[in-house]
């Protein structure tokens, strides 16, 4: 079954997360996406381990779906056919930093005039504007200067990165949105516009109830652990082997939970009648439950808060997901034949359409795979043309 975006092209001048991210979600809705790399170097991904059989495990998680195509855009020749590709194509993505497509030719402004129709996608640390435009940007830097490491952890302990490279995947997403957003009206008017992604605003943008805590009390928010600011019990508990997680988010729930850890009494405490005094006093119901919590053990938790319909979950790690019931019913587990690494496990998409589901392209392309295929079917070269480029290091 044809995909979403069947009959959209994409060309990706990408590397590393948040571009290469945002292709393949791309890819995966359908699109033909064209990986531009470096004649024998590639997007530095393919250096990042662990490796299976000397491909990148890192790499092949996030470039599914995509043809490679190696191109020198160093070279005068390697930017003409650059230029001469974005026109077969609907969609440009890049996360260069800014300036350095247009010493290519390759800029907005230069592919606007040549193809007033496309979509061009500049995904960076900061963006095109602003003082910091031209800093380089590693997720690890987002997630420091977006104020997110300043609210995870724990109390009185320094700040820690989140465990997974939230700062680029965000502005991924953001960036297929700002893409889908510009086609459709690309597809209505002919005309094509740029969308200009900082992962600083992404981050900026989720940091949601930190920033309007701020403003309205003026107190600067600091770690809370597993806890939330507003809402009580909503956190990590001990057990008797492990931990559980409780959400309690309104009073009813709080009522259920105190029955069920065989504490009625708590449920009537003038301290925690309401969710804005449980908050208030939130060391002190902390302190009333944990004993009950440690007195079991994870599983036993779990069956009795479930049955009495209060949200909690076990603490999973990586293997336990994996493993999960529900990520397997949901097919969240993909496994594909890589031509080198062999059988290769990889998250799959978590779209899920009524009428168009999402299939998995191929593997994650080894480097220059579709050099050839790609400009002899789409720009008509002949196989001889692409053998002498090859030779001058063009391609």
């Amino acid at each position: 079954m044809k995909g979403l975006l069947d009959g959209v092209r994409v060309l990706d001048f990408t590397r590393v997360l948040a571009g290469p991210y945002a292709a393949m979600v791309l890819a995966d809705l359908g699109a033909q996406v064209i990986k531009v790399e470096l004649p024998s170097a590639g997007d530095e991904a393919r250096g990042f381990g662990p490796f299976q059989q000397g491909e990148s495990a890192y790499f092949t998680s996030v470039n599914r779906g995509k043809k490679s195509l190696t191109l020198d855009l160093r070279t005068p020749r390697g930017q003409e056919l650059a230029r001469h590709l974005a026109g077969k194509c609907q969609v440009l993505i890049e996360n260069f930093r800014p300036g350095s497509m247009a010493r290519f030719g390759l800029g907005w402004e230069e592919l606007h005039r040549l193809h007033p129709s496309l979509v061009y996608a500049s995904i960076s640390g900061f963006g095109q504007t602003g003082p910091y435009a031209l800093r380089p940007a590693y997720d690890v830097v987002i997630q420091a200067m977006s104020g997110l490491a300043s609210i995870t952890g724990h109390p009185g302990m320094p700040p820690v990165r989140v465990g997974s490279s939230v700062a680029d995947l965000s502005a991924a997403l953001f960036g297929v949105i700002g893409i889908l957003a510009a086609l459709a009206r690309a597809r209505q008017t002919g005309e094509g516009q740029q969308v200009d992604i900082a992962m600083l605003d992404c981050q900026v943008a989720l940091l949601e109830n930190a920033l309007a805590r701020y403003f309205v009390t003026g107190e600067v928010p600091s770690p809370l652990g597993s806890r939330h600011p507003a809402i009580t019990p909503f956190q990590f508990f001990e057990t008797a082997s492990g931990h559980v997680v409780v959400a309690a988010g309104n009073d009813p729930l709080w009522k259920k939970l105190c029955q069920a850890l065989g504490l009625p009494g708590l449920a009537g405490d003038p301290r925690f009648a309401t969710n804005a005094l449980r908050t208030r006093h939130h060391d002190q119901l902390e302190a009333a439950l944990a004993p009950a919590l440690k007195k079991q053990d994870t599983a036993h938790w779990l069956r009795v808060l479930e049955e009495a319909g209060v949200p909690c979950g076990p603490i999973n790690d990586i293997a336990q997901v994996a493993a999960d019931p529900q990520v397997q019913a949901r097919g969240m587990i993909s496994r594909q034949q890589h031509p080198r690494a062999g059988e290769v496990v990889v998250p799959a998409s978590p779209l899920k359409f009524s009428d168009t589901p999402v299939e998995l392209g191929t593997p994650a392309p080894l480097l220059g795979q579709h050099t050839e295929e790609v400009l002899v079917g789409l720009l008509g070269m002949g196989v001889a043309e692409v053998e002498a480029l090859r030779q001058k290091g063009v391609v």
